[in-house]
C-alpha cells in the first residue's frame, strides 16, 4: 500500500522496482551465479546511459514537443575529437576534454538556433544537425580508432570499494547536482514553469528562449561528457558508440517518471530506468535469445512500459 501511494508522489519508484525484478529474473535463471558481478557491470553501463539521459530529461521537461535527437552524433563527435586531440598523451587529456565539450556546446546552441530563428520543429532540427555532426565526426576520425591516454583510460575504468565503478559515482554526483539545481536554482524553477505552461511563464517575466538555450546546451554538454568517457572505457573512439542512445534516452526518461508533456523531471528515475534497460538486455542474453529476438522483445517491452508510464503520468 505504501509503495502504491509512493508511486503517485514519486513516479521514479517504478523504475527501480522494474530494475530489481529484471535483475532477480536474471539471477534466478542463472541459478544465483554472478549476481554481484552483474550489478557491478550494470553500474558501469547504466552510468553512461544515465549521464546522457539527464540531458534528454531536461529537454523533454522543457515543454511539449521538445526532444534532442542529435545526442548519438554528439557522443560520437566528442569521442572522436577528444581522442584526436589527446593523441594518446597524458599531458593532452584536459585539452582533449576541453575541445570535445566546447564542440558539444556549439551543437547545443545550433540546435536551439534552428528551432528558434528558423522555426524548424525540434525533432527535425536536432535530427538534421545530428546528421551534420556525424559527418563532421566521420571526417575528423577518418574511420581510425585512436587509443586514449593511459591515465585517462585508467581513471574511467577505475573501481572503488567492492568493485563499484568510479564512473558510477561520478554519474550519481552529477544526478544529485542536477536534482538540486532543478529544485533550488532559478534556472530549475524557470524550466519547470516553461514546461508546464510556456505562455504563462513568459507573462511572468521568464525568458523562455534563454531557458531553452541553456537546456539544449546542457543536453549536448552531457552527451559530450558521455562520449569522452565511453572512448576512455572502450579503448578509443568509434563511429557506432552513440547508436544505441538514439531512442534509448527517450525511453529511459519516460520510464523514469519524467512527464512527457513537460514541467516535471525525475532525476532519480533516470538511474532506475537505465538499470532496468541493462538488466532487460542481460535477461534476454541469459535466456539465449538471438539478436533478432532480443531486439524485437526489447523494443516491445520499451513500448509497453513507455505507454503504461506515459498514460499514468498523463
Amino acid at each position: 500500500m505504501k509503495l502504491l501511494k509512493s508511486s503517485y508522489s514519486k513516479p521514479w519508484v517504478w523504475s527501480f522496482v522494474a530494475a530489481f525484478a529484471t535483475w532477480l529474473a536474471c539471477v534466478l535463471w542463472a541459478d544465483g551465479r554472478g549476481a554481484v558481478d552483474l550489478v557491478r557491470i550494470a553500474c558501469t553501463f547504466a552510468a553512461f546511459t544515465s549521464l546522457v539521459s539527464f540531458g534528454q530529461m531536461l529537454v523533454i521537461s522543457s515543454g511539449p514537443g521538445q526532444i534532442d535527437l542529435s545526442i548519438p552524433s554528439v557522443i560520437v563527435m566528442a569521442s572522436t575529437i577528444s581522442m584526436v586531440v589527446m593523441n594518446g598523451e597524458d599531458r593532452l587529456i584536459f585539452a582533449g576534454l576541453a575541445a570535445a565539450l566546447a564542440a558539444s556546446l556549439v551543437v547545443g546552441a545550433v540546435n536551439h538556433g534552428l528551432i528558434r530563428f528558423i522555426g524548424i520543429p525540434p525533432i527535425i532540427a536536432t535530427l538534421a544537425s545530428g546528421l551534420i555532426v556525424m559527418s563532421v565526426a566521420t571526417s575528423i576520425g577518418r574511420d581510425s580508432k585512436i587509443s586514449p591516454p593511459e591515465m585517462f583510460a585508467a581513471a574511467v575504468n577505475f573501481k572503488l570499494a567492492a568493485g563499484f565503478p568510479l564512473v558510477g559515482l561520478f554519474t550519481t554526483i552529477v544526478g544529485v547536482v542536477i536534482a538540486l539545481m532543478l529544485v533550488r536554482s532559478r534556472y530549475g524553477r524557470a524550466l519547470g514553469a516553461v514546461g508546464q505552461n510556456e505562455r504563462a511563464a513568459r507573462f511572468s517575466g521568464i525568458d523562455v528562449q534563454r531557458v531553452r538555450l541553456i537546456t539544449y546546451a546542457a543536453s549536448a554538454l552531457l552527451a559530450g561528457v558521455t562520449g569522452t568517457l565511453i572512448a576512455g572505457y572502450a579503448g578509443g573512439n568509434s563511429l557506432d558508440q552513440g547508436a544505441e542512445y538514439l531512442l534509448q534516452t527517450v525511453a529511459v526518461v519516460v520510464i523514469g517518471g519524467t512527464l512527457v508533456t513537460g514541467g516535471r523531471a525525475s532525476t532519480a528515475g533516470i538511474i532506475g530506468a537505465s538499470l532496468f534497460m541493462f538488466f532487460l538486455v542481460a535477461l534476454l542474453n541469459t535466456t539465449g535469445a538471438n539478436a533478432g529476438v532480443r531486439t524485437l522483445l526489447t523494443g516491445g517491452v520499451i513500448m509497453l512500459v513507455t505507454t503504461l508510464v506515459g498514460n499514468r503520468n498523463g
